[in-house]
C-alpha cells in the first residue's frame, strides 16, 4: 500500500471515489449495508486488492473494472466500479437478482464510462501545459 509521511506516522494515500452514477443511500441499504459498502470503497481507495467473495473482476465491462458484493438484509447489492490512477470510479448500484449480469447493465456501465473518460480528455486539452 502506498504511504506518505506525516510526522512520525504513515498514513496511507487514498484516492477520492467518484460517483458517475448514485451512492450509497441509493438502494435501501441499512445501516449495516451501508457500512459494509464504505469499507469495501475505503479499501479500494487505499490500493487493496479484493477478491471474492467481496468483490469480482468485469472485464467485459472494461479494464480495472469490477463490482464489490453487498449482501444486505436479504438482497444481493453490485457496486460496479473502475479503478483509475487517480480516483476509484462508481458506475453503478444496482440488485443483483440473476447469476448473469443483465446486457443493458453492462452496456450502461460503459456508456458511463465512455462519457467521463470523453469528459476527462476535453478538461486535459482545455488545461494549458505545466
Amino acid at each position: 500500500m502506498a504511504k506518505a509521511q506525516r510526522g512520525s506516522q504513515d498514513v496511507p494515500l487514498c484516492k477520492p471515489v467518484l460517483w458517475l452514477y448514485g451512492e450509497v443511500k441509493t438502494p435501501p441499504f441499512t445501516p449495516e449495508g451501508r457500512q459494509e459498502a464504505g469499507m469495501l470503497l475505503r479499501l479500494l481507495q487505499e490500493s487493496e486488492r479484493l477478491g471474492m467473495p467481496q468483490a469480482e473482476p468485469l472485464p467485459d465491462v472494461g479494464a480495472r473494472c469490477g463490482a464489490l458484493r453487498v449482501r444486505d438484509a436479504g438482497h444481493n447489492w453490485r457496486i460496479m466500479y473502475r479503478i483509475d490512477s487517480d480516483a476509484v470510479l462508481v458506475i453503478d448500484v444496482y440488485p443483483k437478482k440473476t447469476q448473469k449480469i443483465r446486457d443493458e447493465v453492462i452496456k450502461r456501465c460503459k456508456q458511463r464510462l465512455q462519457q467521463y473518460d470523453a469528459a476527462v480528455k476535453a478538461l486535459k486539452k482545455k488545461q494549458p501545459d505545466k
